[in-house]
């Protein structure tokens, strides 16, 4: 089931929210807030299979601000990473948005901050992809669990080794992508629930060349950044992080050879792009 928007107009950004049991402590307010200020900016309201009533607040949003508002429905829960594969093929395939990005129910990132990502991502055509990255500094106020930091600095580490390169933060949930590569990255299920930001980032190396992320990805130092209670990350899930992270170094670095398209430019919006199949 889907709620669409009343006027299905072009859109120049879209946001892709995916949403489980967030009946409490969804930000109605703020949602409301920002898209009535920013009709240019599309949000899609993905709801996970929720057991609460989420799907009632979701559509309350929608009603509230349909020009600009909708909610694809998922009958079942199927995890954070699918629920935003959907999302981001849905919006792909029926909207025209030129810059299409995912961001947390939560708002850990505030949206504002989001839409100033997409505007700073347009002064810098050449980056295919721009992602937030939480890094404590003077002036800035980023607000982390000290430690589930440990825990992050230590998965950190594993990512860096896999993906060959100096990334700062990966899992940031925070992510904005010009909108010729949504095909590539999306059209398959990911392997892991928790991971699949990593997977992204492998699969944008195993597609454009081992060079994809320092010459096609910019990361974006946020100034605000507060970490919020209720995650749905559990300790046994904490416990299974490196296993699947030696599996996607497997799966994408070792298993077989590929040939990446070197040629291929990340962000040139004149390469033809396969269809994709419908999720």
């Amino acid at each position: 089931m889907i709620t669409k928007c009343k006027n299905k107009v072009h859109k120049k950004y879209a946001v892709v929210v995916p949403c489980y049991n967030e009946e409490k402590r969804f930000p109605f307010a703020k949602f409301l807030e920002f898209a009535k200020a920013n009709k240019d900016v599309l949000i899609c309201l993905v709801n996970d299979g929720s057991k609460d009533k989420t799907l009632s607040v979701l559509k309350g949003l929608n009603y509230e601000s349909d020009e600009n508002v909708c909610v694809y429905n998922l009958e079942k829960n199927s995890g954070k990473s699918e629920a935003v594969r959907q999302g981001m093929l849905y919006v792909y395939e029926n909207f025209e948005a030129e810059l299409i990005g995912f961001l947390d129910a939560d708002l850990a990132t505030t949206l504002e901050e989001w839409l100033e990502m997409a505007r700073y991502k347009e002064t810098k055509p050449k980056y295919g992809v721009i992602v937030g990255s939480r890094i404590a500094r003077l002036g800035a106020n980023i607000v982390r669990d000290d430690t589930r930091s440990i825990v992050s600095l230590l998965v950190k580490k594993f990512i860096k080794i896999i993906l060959k390169t100096s990334f700062q933060d990966t899992q940031c949930g925070a992510k904005i992508f010009a909108r010729n590569i949504i095909p590539h990255l999306f059209s398959k299920a990911f392997r892991t629930p928790w991971l699949f930001d990593v997977e992204i980032f492998l699969r944008l190396q195993k597609k454009f060349g081992s060079t994809t992320l320092s010459q096609g990805v910019l990361e974006f130092p946020l100034m605000e950044w507060t970490e919020i209670g209720g995650s749905k990350l559990k300790l046994k899930e904490t416990i299974k992080i490196p296993l699947q992270l030696l599996q996607l170094h497997y799966i994408y670095n070792l298993k077989s050879g590929f040939k990446a398209e070197k040629a291929y430019v990340l962000n040139n919006k004149s390469k033809a792009i396969p269809n994709v199949v419908n999720a």
